[in-house]
């Protein structure tokens, strides 16, 4: 068995309600406007599929994984394979990403976890990816 690396985690505060803010995480034309463009799809039920489409550096990308949980404002959690890793898709090559959300007095906190990592190195650029969305997140709902 190999030893996989450590979970990648970004937060950060948005000045927005949980309920705003999980409709930015589930709302296709929302999720685009800061998810570097990314087309979703998904019932967001659990056990159902969820796709992301778009262009990463140049290359037309399909992810794919399933709604693990879904606590409406709170928590949603998906399994998460991209094709772009060259890796088989088998179970073993997906990651596990995790939306926290916790009130705050000035709006919510998010939290995004993504586990699986194959090594520390790919759990920190997986970190500074996070942030990143997480930073267009707030730009967005904070206009």
């Amino acid at each position: 068995m190999n030893e996989r690396g450590k979970d990648a985690v970004a937060s950060i505060d948005v000045a927005a309600t949980p309920q705003r803010v999980w409709k930015a995480l589930t709302d296709p034309v929302d999720v685009k406007e800061y998810f570097l463009g990314t087309n979703v799809s998904s019932t967001w039920h659990e056990g159902d599929p969820v796709t992301f489409a778009g262009e990463w550096k140049g290359k037309a990308y399909e992810d794919r994984g399933i709604v693990l949980a879904n606590r409406a404002n709170e928590l949603l959690r998906i399994s998460h394979y991209s094709p772009l890793s060259g890796l088989p898709d088998v179970p073993e090559n997906y990651h596990t990403v995790e939306y926290r959300l916790a009130p705050r007095p000035e709006g919510t906190g998010v939290t995004i976890t993504q586990g699986n990592n194959r090594s520390d190195s790919e759990a920190d650029e997986s970190a500074k990816l996070w942030e990143t969305v997480l930073g267009n997140l707030k730009e967005y709902l904070e206009r």
